[in-house]
């Protein structure tokens, strides 16, 4: 595991650009963190690593959102509002992780038994005001 310390937003982002570029089809992120903590920040540097124009935002109500990045898409999942893995498996999200892009789930916790071996976990920890702790691994 390998462990990074963020002193603000701008600090969390390029870390995660520099992640995110590195990311191949196929890979699956588990983003870990409280809320706050800054999984919705990863997920933006994860978008401009991969090449992604749009601008990501949280998919809290829509539960998964879709971009297109210059090697494959990205699939941004918030898996907060979701009670079981169930219910994801019955809204198909389960699908996405193996449609040939890079999936990065937010609260992966509730769909634990969906999840693909292999999985990618980044842990965020708020350490302060705009401070992070990142781990990766």
């Amino acid at each position: 595991m390998t462990v990074f310390f963020s002193a603000s937003a701008e600090d969390t982002i390029e870390l995660a650009r520099r992640f995110g570029a590195g990311l191949k089809a196929g890979d699956v992120v588990l983003l870990d963190g409280d809320l706050g903590a800054g999984k919705t920040m990863f997920a933006k540097g994860v978008a401009l690593g991969m090449g992604v124009t749009e601008e990501v935002t949280s998919p809290t109500y829509a539960y998964m959102n879709e971009y297109d990045g210059e090697a494959c898409k990205l699939y941004h999942y918030d898996c907060y509002r979701i009670e079981s893995a169930a219910q994801a498996e019955g809204m198909g999200l389960a699908d996405y992780f193996y449609a040939g892009g890079v999936c990065l789930v937010e609260w992966a916790e509730n769909i634990a038994a969906l999840l693909p071996a292999g999985c990618i976990r980044v842990q965020i920890e708020k350490t302060g005001e705009n401070t992070r702790e990142i781990k990766i691994g």
